[in-house]
């Protein structure tokens, strides 16, 4: 009789198991809308950061002064941005992010970095064998960078009980590649008050 109870109250707690993991309900949103559901870094905060750093970069003495200078647009390669939080923050979407914003202001000229780079490189040695020479890519005709971005997003968190403060400060710098000279540095605050 009591195996009998027991196996009774054991079924029918998987049955409310598998009842309540049913229920699940999934709505499509607009990317552009705000949730935060757990408090720690998301796409919004990627890029809001993105757009006001970028926006706070071009507004600066730097890009006029090289248009003066050079009489055209400067060529910029968003380098790294490392990830030195207490978090999984994927670095890629936010430098997505930023090269987005770069080349939505219409402001400067973005090439590309690192993998997407040398992937170029190797469809343009393949065309060296295998394009009709009328449109095959030559070699050498890449676009030299002028200016590197480069950068870290940090975090402090802070927590009592069931109260949790998350400071987030994401620092980049734009650096003259032939010089070496750092003409813009820039940061953006973020900061969430979580109560559970």
């Amino acid at each position: 009789m009591k195996r009998m109870i027991r196996f009774s109250v054991l079924a029918a707690l998987i049955l409310t198991m598998l009842a309540s993991c049913s229920n699940r309900k999934v709505t499509r949103v607009s990317p552009d809308q705000q949730i935060d559901l757990s408090g720690r870094w998301n796409d919004t905060d990627s890029k809001q950061a993105a757009e006001t750093m970028i926006s706070q970069a071009l507004s600066e003495r730097w890009l006029d002064n090289f248009r003066q200078k050079e009489g055209r647009k400067p060529v910029v390669i968003v380098g790294l941005v490392l990830n030195k939080s207490h978090e999984h923050i994927s670095a890629e979407t936010f430098i997505k992010d930023l090269e987005r914003a770069f080349i939505n202001s219409g402001m400067v000229r973005l090439v590309q970095a690192g993998e997407m780079r040398e992937q170029l490189r190797a469809e343009r040695a393949d065309q060296q064998d295998f394009a009709s020479p009328a449109t095959m890519k030559k070699w050498g005709q890449e676009l030299g960078a002028d200016f590197m971005l480069q950068g870290t997003i940090n975090s402090i968190v802070d927590s009592y009980k069931k109260e949790k403060v998350v400071y987030y400060q994401i620092n980049l710098e734009l650096s003259n590649l032939e010089t070496n000279e750092i003409v813009w540095i820039g940061d953006k605050k973020i900061k969430k008050y979580i109560e559970n």
